[in-house]
């Protein structure tokens, strides 16, 4: 496997996989950037909430659930001195389905949090708390 990160401009950097497939990196203008693109940590934040995701989804729709939305909202605290890693970490995952119940939903995170989702389990190796709730609407 391989990526690769080159600069555009500013502090803007375009990351690129084997496929072609790009992702774009900013930060603040305060900090040196255009704002114009999340910045690397923001992306961390999303990627765990996307691998996350992915996981349950698929864990619920083998079960045959109708899933009429499905969010994953985080908030992360960072550390106030660098490396100003992620300390800690909330996902809040909002469900609209018309049959999923709340233990069939908690069993998929779960599974996700503790077995499968690489970036919440990498992210917890470095010391980072996560937490997570749930909330389901029909």
């Amino acid at each position: 496997m391989k990526v690769t990160v080159t600069r555009d401009k500013a502090l803007r950097f375009v990351g690129k996989n084997e496929h072609g497939l790009e992702t774009v990196f900013d930060t603040t203008k305060e900090g040196g950037g255009l704002n114009s693109a999340p910045s690397p940590v923001e992306t961390l934040a999303m990627s765990a909430a996307a691998c996350t995701a992915m996981d349950v989804v698929a864990m619920i729709e083998k079960r045959r659930k109708k899933l009429d939305h499905f969010t994953v909202e985080i908030e992360y605290e960072r550390a106030a001195k660098h490396p100003k890693v992620i300390t800690k970490l909330h996902m809040a995952f909002h469900v609209k389905s018309p049959d999923l119940s709340a233990e069939e939903l908690e069993r998929a995170i779960t599974l996700s949090q503790d077995t499968y989702c690489t970036v919440s389990i990498m992210i917890k190796r470095s010391g980072c708390e996560i937490t997570w709730s749930h909330k389901i609407e029909r």
